[in-house]
């Protein structure tokens, strides 16, 4: 039995820690050092000819690259996996494997902005058509197929609004009709949605949110399951578009702590949410863990626990009162991505980049990553924030 067989029966924290490290091959060192360099020399003839070794190319990976990598596949039960040096990017090329000219796709309409200007764009260009579904119509989604579909896109939760589909039902789907599976999985991670063992072809994340933990890399992790893997890692090798080794190292230190940050983002954004749902000026909260939340029962049957994002619908109020509620904030911070161990804020209005849905939530929407922070120094600072808020609607 190999290490990697024995360590499929430990607990995932046990597992975080043990994933892509062999310290036999470092000289005892516990981590994998950084490995910066594009040329790899061969000692003899035959074996640059043949290309024989771990290793031929700096793009074609290196020591580092291979420890995430490896790890990453681990955790998320998939045959390869490549890292690319943004999430958008792990998108792309996940897209790039799996289409041709002239295909069609089908992708959520709640997706990822990026990912929709994407499709929008240099798909479009590329002779793929993209239809978008409301991805609460569940396997009704075949109905909107046609016979050069090639991918159904799916994103869990919805990005800024968190509907969660029925993720089973639209797998199904897929592999009935020959689909290739593509889902951001990025606010749960592998830890709280393993998306391979759910049927999914190819799965991405951002590793620049929860996987980095500090807001200091850009990084994007691309798996895929045997079906898939080669074309993924053809295309991949074909762009060459890698990640940069200290970025890996960065994505390799956040992997050891992964599942200690993440829940205790769950706890902190549970408590935060509920904490904003008693709010007078809150019209609702928008968390897959509240019944409230549209897909809430598929949260509950298909995840293994909820992260620190997610948004808020105010009751009505003017600008400025806005303005005054999120400018003076001290703790929070306004800015994007999320997953650090500060807390974030940030208005959203996703009417303008949804076209098989209607966002007409009646009031200004926030969308929140809650941070390490003490939750009683955040709930007092966005006390004082819904205190300005008043004092300016008045």
């Amino acid at each position: 039995m190999s290490k990697t067989q024995e360590r499929g029966t430990l607990t995932m924290r046990t597992r975080l820690a043990a994933a892509g490290r062999n310290p036999a091959e470092q000289f005892g060192f516990v981590n994998t050092p950084v490995y910066r360099g594009s040329t790899v020399l061969f000692p003899t003839y035959a074996d640059l000819m043949a290309r024989t070794g771990r290793f031929s190319y700096g793009t074609h990976g290196t020591p580092t690259t291979q420890s995430l990598e490896s790890a990453w596949s681990e955790l998320a039960g998939a045959e390869t996996t490549v890292l690319t040096p943004t999430g958008l990017a792990a998108i792309t090329v996940a897209l790039l494997s799996a289409v041709k000219a002239g295909d069609h796709i089908l992708v959520a309409d709640t997706v990822y902005r990026p990912t929709r200007t994407f499709c929008n764009t240099v798909l479009k260009r590329l002779g793929v058509e993209t239809t978008y579904y409301d991805p609460m119509i569940g396997g009704a989604v075949a109905d909107l197929a046609r016979p050069n579909t090639s991918v159904l896109f799916l994103e869990a939760p919805g990005s800024q609004s968190f509907e969660v589909p029925d993720l089973p039902a639209l797998i199904a789907v897929a592999r009935d009709k020959g689909l290739c599976s593509i889902l951001d999985n990025t606010w749960a991670t592998p830890l709280f949605y393993p998306p391979h063992a759910a049927g999914v072809d190819i799965a991405v994340e951002a590793g620049t949110k929860y996987l980095s933990g500090h807001s200091d890399l850009l990084l994007g992790l691309t798996s895929a399951n045997a079906e898939w893997a080669g074309r993924l890692r053809a295309t991949f090798d074909a762009f060459a578009i890698c990640a940069g080794p200290e970025d890996v190292f960065l994505g390799l230190r956040g992997l050891r702590t992964l599942d200690l940050r993440l829940r205790e983002a769950e706890r902190q954004g549970l408590a935060m949410a509920h904490w904003l749902a008693a709010r007078p000026e809150v019209a609702k909260v928008l968390h897959p863990a509240f019944a409230s939340c549209p897909g809430h029962e598929f949260w509950k049957r298909d995840f293994l626990g909820s992260s620190g994002l997610f948004s808020i619908i105010l009751k009505p109020c003017p600008e400025t009162a806005l303005a005054a509620f999120l400018d003076g904030l001290a703790l929070f911070g306004m800015g994007y991505s999320w997953g650090g161990y500060e807390s974030l804020v940030i208005p959203f209005d996703c009417a303008s980049y949804r076209s098989a849905t209607r966002w007409a939530p009646g009031g200004p929407a926030l969308r929140f990553s809650i941070g390490l922070e003490d939750a009683g120094d955040l709930q007092a600072d966005l006390d004082a924030g819904f205190a300005r808020l008043r004092q300016a609607s008045e």
